[in-house]
């Protein structure tokens, strides 16, 4: 498990567009890296419409954002022509990157213990260092609340 102030370990990851990402692709650019649990879901959607409805916003501050899950990427790729997402969405199948930053836990769901994704989001620096994290994350503040950390680092 990765922590703050150190390089989170490069990575490759199967994405939306027939691409496979690595981390060091965006070296020299911050990166938002945000986890949830399932595509096509209320709270998935709204997370990821916010980032979306305030991308020049990231773009102005020079980061990226990137989402990640367990489905396919087929099912990604869907999810993001659906709602017009201009970034990517990894692919986790195997929860390599869930586990690695530690996002995979048990959650109720419907009176039932169940393993999954909790919503969670990492800023990496354009070195590749975990410099904020967000667990636990509530969608109605969060894309805020990341905006105002960029800003905070980047001075702008």
């Amino acid at each position: 498990m990765i922590s703050i102030g150190h390089r989170v370990p490069d990575f490759e990851a199967a994405a939306t567009g027939d691409k496979t990402i690595a981390l060091a692709d965006y070296r020299g650019k911050y990166l938002v890296l945000y986890f949830y649990p399932k595509d096509n879901t209320p709270g998935c959607t709204q997370e990821g419409q916010a980032f979306r409805d305030n991308i020049e916003q990231f773009n102005a501050l020079n980061a990226v954002i990137l989402g990640v899950s367990r489905d396919s990427v087929r099912v990604h790729q869907g999810f993001k022509d659906k709602q017009q997402f201009p970034f990517d969405l990894l692919s986790d199948a195997d929860e390599t990157l869930c586990q690695l930053f530690d996002v995979i836990k048990m959650k109720n769901m419907y009176g039932k213990q169940v393993r999954g994704i909790e919503r969670s989001t990492f800023l990496l620096d354009p070195d590749g260092l975990l410099v904020r994290e967000w667990r636990k994350v509530k969608v109605k503040t969060h894309c805020e609340d990341v905006l105002q950390a960029l800003h905070q680092l980047t001075g702008e």
